[in-house]
């Protein structure tokens, strides 16, 4: 059983839903990156998704964006957020990680590479936001062996047929995206969530995180009345960039933010 199934299976047994931070790797610098996970991990995040910056997030808007930026003006690679990984490690052996981020970094390491490197520092999961399930047959399999997740995405528009294909090469979790468009994009409809979650649920026992829009503990709560769990990251990552001169601040506000969720979310049970 990986990490990431042990903490959704005991928080189903208590009847809470995950909370899950994203942060970009990196952002502001890659020196405060693994002091922020902790942050997230004390202020009540269940499983941290990472991203690994990239160049061209295609699926990402003008917040992430300009994060993955900052991340790569100082340098941050992949075998970086792997290290980041490894020395949260040192501190925290309990909190799942997700690295996300894109194709091209871990197929210029080498997939056999990356995935080694990857399991050997407690990464637990991986969501490759342009991995479409069918490339995937080759490289999913690499992440399972090495008891890490392969993680995708679903849409509004994904069909029953290719929730069914997706969800074959899925473990973990599935990220269900909430809006037709890129992180940060839209305001959420939270029936209309609910209804597409149940749709999932019906196709797939796997627990369902539903992710854009997550912006304060109402939509939180709202979310996690119909989700096995809510993935908050543009609204964090936009306090990053506002408080990314003063560090001891920076922690302080991600804590505002994220505590509140937590206790949302924690009211639902």
């Amino acid at each position: 059983m990986s990490r990431i199934t042990g903490v959704l299976e005991t928080l189903k047994e208590q009847g809470r839903k995950a909370l899950i931070p994203y942060i970009t790797a990196g952002d502001p610098h890659p020196d405060q990156t693994v002091d922020l996970m902790h942050a997230l991990a004390s202020a009540g995040a269940d499983i941290i998704e990472l991203g690994v910056p990239f160049s061209d997030p295609m699926a990402d808007g003008p917040v992430i964006q300009l994060a993955c930026e900052r991340a790569l003006k100082h340098g941050t690679s992949l075998r970086q957020v792997i290290g980041m990984v490894k020395t949260f490690r040192e501190q925290d052996q309990d909190t799942p990680v997700v690295l996300m981020g894109y194709l091209n970094p871990m197929e210029a390491m080498g997939y056999e590479v990356f995935a080694d490197a990857a399991a050997e520092a407690g990464v637990d999961g991986i969501l490759t936001v342009d991995l479409p399930p069918e490339e995937a047959e080759d490289v999913a399999p690499l992440f399972s062996r090495r008891n890490m997740d392969p993680i995708f995405l679903l849409a509004p528009t994904t069909t029953d047929d290719r929730i069914r294909a997706i969800s074959e090469h899925s473990s973990g979790y599935v990220y269900y995206v909430s809006v037709k468009g890129v992180t940060g994009s839209a305001a959420i409809d939270v029936e209309e969530v609910g209804r597409k979650v149940a749709n999932v649920h019906r196709i797939t026992a796997l627990p369902v995180g539903v992710g854009f829009g997550i912006r304060d503990a109402d939509t939180a709560a709202a979310v996690g009345k119909v989700s096995d769990g809510v993935i908050v990251g543009s609204v964090l990552v936009d306090t990053i960039a506002h408080h990314q001169t003063d560090p001891a601040a920076l922690r302080q506000a991600l804590t505002d933010l994220l505590h509140p969720m937590r206790e949302a979310l924690d009211a639902l049970a």
